[in-house]
């Protein structure tokens, strides 16, 4: 079980100083690197122009690769690695399990089934699906991703209240349900269809636009911002439900408002770049590791250790193997899940996750 415990101000605010100037400078260079290498100045000068405040013309290839194809894929990089950490950071501390991940609520499950579905049945239902594909796609992720979240709090309300347990067994139903289902829509796809599944199962980050930022990152500020707002609601949560009722916290509502944002931010985050594994696991994970497990830290910090972990993994999927590009999922998978196991072999020696 988790349990909180207070830190001074001073080091929450020198922990989150620190996060925030490491993010911007993995950003300066997630922007710099790649197939075209755009020096730091060239970056600086861009955007200086960009805003009005200098009239010098930066140099007009650096221009349309930064502007045009690397700033959008790091902005939306940064919001969806936000996204999900934070996610992550607060059904752990909801639940008070550090292993509980936001694709237990069936977010991701309930997206890839429609996503299936969509690829598969498509050309049925809009005729021309290769025009009308990478319009539908998100809408549909979304959409399959929200609603199999509301089943899975529909099956936990009990007399009015939100049961944890029972909400948690109804999400391993429902993504065992989701991934039957899967199957069987699977097999009647043919080998074009099963390819697109799969590298969209995979995760891209490679379809970012400008449009596609400026739809969603209301979206995901709004719902990363709102869940950073219940620091204090979690730390009374990691005491018991009783304790925090009797301390003035609506705990029913806390639980309502968590499980619905973290659909809404994993939901279009899977809607736009797919599915991407760890990240809302391993980095709530890591800062309570370090930091122990004041949420007053662990939600801000989650929310800038995800963008950084994420742009990383998308820095090493676009340089690996270039001019191709791995998939982010495969990346993210190959560098949580090691780096998770020897998290979990020291917990354990430790005797972290006793929860008596």
């Amino acid at each position: 079980m988790i349990a909180a415990i207070p830190l001074k101000q001073q080091k929450v605010g020198t922990v989150l100083g620190v996060l925030a100037v490491v993010l911007v400078m993995v950003m300066l260079v997630a922007l710099s690197i790649g197939q075209v290498t755009i020096p730091v100045k060239d970056i600086v000068m861009i955007m200086l122009y960009k805003a009005g405040l200098t009239a010098q013309e930066p140099d007009a290839v650096f221009e349309t690769v930064l502007w045009s194809i690397r700033l959008p894929r790091i902005i939306m990089t940064v919001l969806i690695g936000a996204a999900l950490a934070i996610s992550g950071a607060a059904m752990q501390g909801l639940f008070r399990n550090p292993l509980v991940e936001p694709g237990l609520i069936g977010v991701s499950s309930g997206a890839a089934l429609s996503v299936v579905a969509l690829v598969v049945f498509g050309s049925a239902l809009i005729g021309n699906a290769a025009f009308g594909m990478s319009v539908l796609m998100p809408v549909v992720a979304f959409a399959g991703g929200f609603a199999a979240t509301m089943l899975v709090m529909k099956i936990g309300q009990q007399v009015g209240k939100t049961n944890i347990a029972v909400l948690i067994l109804g999400g391993v139903a429902i993504n065992a349900l989701a991934g039957a289902l899967m199957g069987l829509v699977i097999f009647y796809a043919d080998e074009n269809q099963l390819r697109m599944f799969t590298f969209w199962t995979l995760g891209d980050l490679g379809g970012a636009t400008w449009q596609k930022v400026l739809i969603t990152a209301p979206v995901l500020v709004l719902s990363s911002v709102w869940m950073l707002s219940y620091q204090f609601p979690l730390n009374a949560i990691a005491i018991g439900e009783a304790e925090a009722f009797h301390m003035g916290v609506d705990v029913e509502r806390v639980k309502k408002s968590i499980v619905f944002f973290s659909a809404l931010a994993v939901g279009v985050s899977v809607s736009l770049a797919g599915i991407i594994g760890f990240i809302g696991l391993v980095v709530p994970h890591l800062v309570r590791v370090i930091f122990r497990a004041d949420n007053r830290l662990v939600l801000p910090a989650s929310l800038l250790g995800g963008p950084i972990l994420l742009l990383l993994s998308d820095l090493v999927a676009r340089t690996l193997v270039a001019p191709s590009e791995l998939p982010i999922g495969v990346v993210t998978a190959l560098i949580g899940a090691p780096f998770f196991i020897f998290l979990l072999i020291g917990a354990n020696h430790k005797n972290e996750f006793n929860t008596r």
